[in-house]
């Protein structure tokens, strides 16, 4: 499967679904919640392990070549699942998927993800569209939601901070939605995916000290086996000290929260407009599906 960069909401969308449907032995296509502006959050889970593995993109609106990304790895892990192949002749997809199960959200935003690809036009509600006209951001430099909101500090951790009068925390539909999957499955960690450089943060709690040590190790691990760097982020000092565009109420600070398990944010490079535009050439890309691999690879060596 080759996918294009300019994919719709509506064909990553089905793309999850006829996954699901194609490959059903080992992959469950879900529907986790709707947006305020109707539309359908999906989710492919692949493998038939007891454990999962979130990955996630697509939190910010203007990040669609990552959530492109996490749909062409599901095309690729299941088609590696099915055949019995290695990706890269090193990682052997069936062995760990019978092992694990990844949880695929590549879209966690379907509201900001049209809203940065066609404009205030792809807002339906006429009170939710007039209201971010009237914010002094263009489409293409809004992070938000339908509602204006940031979903990247909605989530109600205990060093949530409120930007403005009569926020709440898990005040949205996406938040309530991704809350709420965290905790139905028994999971091992949590990819974010998300552009800058080429680097991944791991998250460091003060009253998860076992939890830090395995995210140290985890993170070390990825970094040892990928061309990534690494940050951590403290969850309990100022966002500015730890990372630029780090808000208080993230995802993966309230993920780590519950479940004390590792979280991570995986920073990947905004490719060249000039780039090929077949993720199969593209050298970005294929760094990229690696992680996840050696996220599982990590915990089959961690547990032998």
């Amino acid at each position: 499967m080759v996918l294009s960069r300019e994919m719709t909401y509506e064909k990553i969308y089905y793309t999850l679904w006829e996954c699901g449907q194609r490959y059903r032995e080992f992959a469950q296509f879900r529907v986790i919640g709707q947006t305020h502006d109707d539309r359908m959050i999906p989710m492919l889970e692949l493998g038939t392990g007891e454990y999962a593995v979130f990955l996630m993109a697509g939190t910010d609106s203007g990040e669609p070549w990552i959530s492109c990304c996490l749909t062409e790895m599901i095309g690729e892990y299941c088609s590696a699942f099915e055949c019995g192949w290695k990706i890269d002749e090193e990682y052997p997809v069936r062995e760990l998927l019978e092992q694990y199960r990844f949880c695929f959200i590549p879209m966690v935003n379907p509201d900001g993800y049209e809203l940065y690809s066609r404009g205030y036009s792809a807002i339906r509600n006429p009170i939710y569209r007039q209201m971010l006209k009237m914010r002094e951001e263009t489409p293409e430099d809004t992070f938000s939601n339908a509602r204006g909101v940031n979903l990247r500090n909605n989530f109600p951790t205990g060093y949530y901070q409120r930007k403005r009068l009569g926020q709440e925390p898990a005040s949205e539909n996406e938040t309530k939605a991704l809350i709420r999957i965290f905790q139905e499955y028994r999971s091992l960690g949590l990819l974010s995916f998300c552009y800058m450089g080429k680097k991944i943060y791991y998250y460091r709690h003060p009253q998860a000290f076992s939890c830090n040590q395995k995210s140290i190790r985890m993170a070390r691990h990825l970094q040892k086996n990928t061309c990534y760097s690494l940050g951590k982020i403290h969850c309990d000092s100022s966002a500015s000290k730890d990372h630029p565009f780090m808000e208080k109420g993230s995802p993966e600070q309230y993920y780590m929260e519950i479940t004390k398990r590792p979280a991570f944010l995986i920073e990947a490079p905004c490719p060249r407009e000039d780039s090929i535009p077949c993720f199969q050439q593209d050298q970005e890309y294929r760094e990229l599906r690696k992680i996840p691999l050696e996220y599982l690879l990590s915990w089959k060596k961690e547990r032998l």
